[in-house]
Protein backbone atom coordinates (compact mmCIF):
# COMPACT_ATOMS: atom_id res chain seq x y z
CA UNK A 1 0.00 0.00 0.00
CA UNK A 2 1.24 3.49 -0.81
CA UNK A 3 0.44 6.90 0.55
CA UNK A 4 1.66 10.20 -0.77
CA UNK A 5 -0.07 12.20 1.95
CA UNK A 6 3.12 13.90 3.08
CA UNK A 7 5.38 13.37 0.08
CA UNK A 8 7.11 16.53 -1.00
CA UNK A 9 4.79 18.15 -3.50
CA UNK A 10 5.42 20.94 -5.97
CA UNK A 11 4.10 23.29 -3.27
CA UNK A 12 6.63 22.02 -0.70
CA UNK A 13 9.38 24.40 0.29
CA UNK A 14 12.69 22.60 -0.43
CA UNK A 15 14.42 24.80 2.16
CA UNK A 16 12.36 23.00 4.81
CA UNK A 17 13.72 19.56 3.86
CA UNK A 18 17.10 18.32 5.08
CA UNK A 19 18.36 15.48 2.87
CA UNK A 20 21.25 13.03 3.25
CA UNK A 21 22.09 10.15 0.89
CA UNK A 22 24.35 7.11 0.93
CA UNK A 23 24.86 3.99 -1.18
CA UNK A 24 24.33 0.98 1.08
CA UNK A 25 25.76 -2.38 -0.08
CA UNK A 26 22.51 -4.31 0.28
CA UNK A 27 19.28 -4.85 -1.64
CA UNK A 28 16.41 -2.50 -0.71
CA UNK A 29 14.35 -5.25 0.93
CA UNK A 30 16.87 -5.96 3.69
CA UNK A 31 17.29 -2.28 4.48
CA UNK A 32 13.54 -1.72 4.44
CA UNK A 33 13.04 -4.63 6.85
CA UNK A 34 15.27 -2.85 9.38
CA UNK A 35 13.54 0.52 8.87
CA UNK A 36 10.06 -1.04 9.14
CA UNK A 37 10.90 -2.57 12.55
CA UNK A 38 10.88 0.19 15.18
CA UNK A 39 12.52 -2.17 17.69
CA UNK A 40 15.67 -1.94 15.55
CA UNK A 41 15.87 1.84 15.02
CA UNK A 42 18.36 2.27 17.86
CA UNK A 43 20.78 -0.05 15.99
CA UNK A 44 21.47 2.65 13.41
CA UNK A 45 20.51 5.92 15.16
CA UNK A 46 23.26 8.49 14.67
CA UNK A 47 21.91 11.01 17.18
CA UNK A 48 22.36 8.81 20.23
CA UNK A 49 18.87 9.81 21.37
CA UNK A 50 16.88 6.74 20.24
CA UNK A 51 16.95 4.26 23.12
CA UNK A 52 14.35 1.74 21.95
CA UNK A 53 10.75 1.17 20.96
CA UNK A 54 7.91 1.20 23.46
CA UNK A 55 6.82 -2.32 24.41
CA UNK A 56 3.56 -1.93 22.49
CA UNK A 57 5.28 -0.93 19.22
CA UNK A 58 4.32 -3.15 16.28
CA UNK A 59 6.92 -5.63 15.04
CA UNK A 60 6.46 -4.33 11.50
CA UNK A 61 5.26 -0.89 10.49
CA UNK A 62 2.66 -0.26 7.80
CA UNK A 63 0.68 2.73 6.62
CA UNK A 64 -1.12 4.25 9.61
CA UNK A 65 0.91 2.34 12.23
CA UNK A 66 1.41 4.21 15.46
CA UNK A 67 4.48 3.59 17.57
CA UNK A 68 6.24 5.17 20.50
CA UNK A 69 9.97 5.45 20.97
CA UNK A 70 11.94 5.83 24.19
CA UNK A 71 14.29 8.76 23.70
CA UNK A 72 16.89 10.66 25.69
CA UNK A 73 18.39 14.07 25.14
CA UNK A 74 19.50 15.02 28.63
CA UNK A 75 16.35 13.60 30.22
CA UNK A 76 14.37 10.56 29.06
CA UNK A 77 11.14 11.11 27.15
CA UNK A 78 8.78 9.32 24.77
CA UNK A 79 7.92 10.39 21.23
CA UNK A 80 4.81 9.15 19.43
CA UNK A 81 4.86 8.60 15.67
CA UNK A 82 2.42 7.71 12.91
CA UNK A 83 3.48 6.13 9.61
CA UNK A 84 2.24 8.52 6.90
CA UNK A 85 4.00 7.12 3.82
CA UNK A 86 4.58 3.48 3.03
CA UNK A 87 5.61 1.69 -0.13
CA UNK A 88 7.01 -1.77 0.59
CA UNK A 89 10.74 -1.90 -0.06
CA UNK A 90 10.88 1.70 -1.36
CA UNK A 91 9.61 4.37 1.03
CA UNK A 92 8.64 4.78 4.65
CA UNK A 93 7.97 7.95 6.63
CA UNK A 94 6.53 8.79 10.01
CA UNK A 95 5.26 12.02 11.52
CA UNK A 96 6.09 13.16 15.04
CA UNK A 97 3.67 14.97 17.28
CA UNK A 98 5.31 18.25 16.20
CA UNK A 99 4.17 17.60 12.65
CA UNK A 100 7.57 17.15 11.03
CA UNK A 101 8.29 13.99 9.05
CA UNK A 102 11.23 11.59 8.98
CA UNK A 103 11.40 9.87 5.59
CA UNK A 104 13.52 7.12 4.03
CA UNK A 105 13.52 6.53 0.27
CA UNK A 106 15.24 3.43 -1.13
CA UNK A 107 16.32 3.14 -4.76
CA UNK A 108 18.13 0.09 -6.20
CA UNK A 109 21.44 1.03 -7.83
CA UNK A 110 24.52 -0.83 -9.01
CA UNK A 111 26.28 -2.09 -5.89
CA UNK A 112 23.30 -1.84 -3.55
CA UNK A 113 20.69 0.75 -2.67
CA UNK A 114 20.70 4.53 -2.64
CA UNK A 115 19.19 5.44 0.73
CA UNK A 116 17.85 8.96 1.12
CA UNK A 117 16.92 10.14 4.60
CA UNK A 118 14.90 13.33 4.95
CA UNK A 119 13.87 15.54 7.85
CA UNK A 120 10.87 17.38 6.38
CA UNK A 121 9.56 20.45 8.18
CA UNK A 122 6.92 21.36 5.57
CA UNK A 123 4.14 19.97 7.78
CA UNK A 124 5.73 21.05 11.06
CA UNK A 125 3.66 23.04 13.49
CA UNK A 126 6.64 25.37 13.95
CA UNK A 127 9.47 25.23 11.42
CA UNK A 128 10.64 28.59 12.79
CA UNK A 129 11.07 27.16 16.29
CA UNK A 130 12.95 24.17 14.85
CA UNK A 131 15.31 26.55 13.05
CA UNK A 132 15.82 28.63 16.21
CA UNK A 133 17.01 25.55 18.10
CA UNK A 134 19.20 24.61 15.09
CA UNK A 135 17.31 21.35 14.53
CA UNK A 136 18.10 21.24 10.78
CA UNK A 137 21.86 21.47 11.39
CA UNK A 138 21.88 19.06 14.33
CA UNK A 139 19.61 16.60 12.55
CA UNK A 140 21.72 16.70 9.38
CA UNK A 141 24.82 15.72 11.39
CA UNK A 142 22.88 12.91 13.09
CA UNK A 143 21.42 11.77 9.76
CA UNK A 144 24.94 11.56 8.27
CA UNK A 145 25.93 9.30 11.18
CA UNK A 146 22.74 7.25 10.86
CA UNK A 147 23.38 6.50 7.20
CA UNK A 148 27.05 5.80 7.92
CA UNK A 149 25.85 3.30 10.55
CA UNK A 150 23.51 1.76 7.97
CA UNK A 151 26.39 1.39 5.49
CA UNK A 152 28.59 -0.16 8.19
CA UNK A 153 25.86 -2.55 9.33
CA UNK A 154 25.21 -3.88 5.85
CA UNK A 155 28.91 -3.92 4.92
CA UNK A 156 29.48 -6.26 7.86
CA UNK A 157 26.67 -8.60 6.82
CA UNK A 158 27.79 -8.72 3.17
CA UNK A 159 31.35 -9.86 4.02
Amino acid sequence: MTSAATSPSPQSDPSKIVTVERIVPSPPGAIFDLLADPRRHNEIDGSGSVKGAQVDAPERLSLGSQFGMNMRIGAPYKIDNTVVEFEEGRRIAWRHMGGHVWRYILEPVTGGTKVTEQFDMNTSRSATALRLIRAPQRNKAAMEKTLDNLVRRFSETSN
